[in-house]
């Protein structure tokens, strides 16, 4: 942290500066969202705001872009960020099947997967298992572009900023609770017209702010973006792309599944009870 008085306030007129011009750029990708088409595209925009935001910042601060933590020494943290989520998304819908919250397997997706693999539907092991291996692996390779537009942002920059002036605890939960506000606008556009508005929010942002303890810890470890950037691609990919679309809806699956239910929060937040209690020892 800063030492003095000065250091302190030049590293809050940064803080700001980066949500001051995240919040404009945002506001810009959110518009196009909700008013333009095809949406798709505009979704991309708005996941490199974050980036977007933090290189202005860094030039309007005369800052070289290269002070972003872009090398990556120890390749162990790639990996760890790569099984983590996919161990406790594997957890949470373990539970979510086994208390029958949703069931196990959708035929229709199956099916579908199928078609596009050119795999006969009737051995299905053998499209899942391929499917879920392309996902897996081409698939959160693909989704690298997205999810490192908002790394850069958040965790290549933002949290370094915050470390300046705040502990690892403070940090990891008003980084937590900005990206998951910085969200609101999708979940409002997904579920504004339930009833259940305010339960996906809370348990969205459940979510996110135990993730950012996670990817908080990974990111000073390594001293590198690369492992949140991998760890954000695995997160969505698994969740959106294989489990959830796996699962058969049922009366109770809406309050339990994917990253709106409660069932993801819970597991993400015992998994940051670790990491918090981890850095702690480690005196992060």
């Amino acid at each position: 942290m800063p030492k003095t008085a000065s250091e302190i306030k030049e590293t809050w007129k940064t803080i700001v500066l980066f949500l001051l011009l995240l919040t404009a750029l945002s506001s810009i990708g959110y518009y196009a969202i909700l008013k333009l088409n095809p949406t798709s595209i505009y979704v991309g925009l708005l996941m490199i705001s974050p980036a977007l935001a933090s290189i202005i910042t860094l030039k309007i601060r005369k800052r070289p872009i290269s002070n972003l933590p872009w090398s990556l020494k120890e390749l162990k943290y790639l990996k760890l960020s790569y099984i983590t989520p996919l161990l406790y998304v594997s957890i949470a819908y373990v539970l979510i099947w086994f208390f029958g919250f949703g069931d196990l397997v959708s035929t229709e997706r199956i099916t579908k997967w199928s078609n596009e693999l050119g795999i006969d539907s009737a051995n299905q092991t053998l499209v899942i298992i391929v499917m879920v291996f392309l996902l897996l692996t081409v698939g959160v390779i693909k989704n690298l572009g997205s999810t490192l537009g908002e790394e850069i942002g958040w965790r290549g920059f933002f949290i370094f900023e915050l470390r300046k002036v705040m502990s690892f605890k403070s940090l990891a939960i008003v980084s937590g609770i900005i990206w998951a506000i910085w969200h609101f606008p999708i979940i409002d556009l997904m579920y504004g017209n339930g009833e259940n508005l305010l339960l996906h929010m809370g348990a969205f942002t459940i979510m996110i702010i135990g993730i950012s303890v996670i990817l908080a810890y990974y990111t000073f470890k390594s001293n590198s973006l690369w492992p949140a950037a991998v760890y954000h691609s695995i997160h969505n990919i698994y969740i959106q792309k294989v489990c959830t679309p796996l699962t058969i809806s049922n009366d109770n699956t809406t309050f339990w599944i994917d990253e709106y239910g409660l069932m993801i929060p819970i597991v993400t937040t015992i998994f940051a009870i670790y990491f918090w209690r981890k850095a702690e020892k480690e005196n992060l």
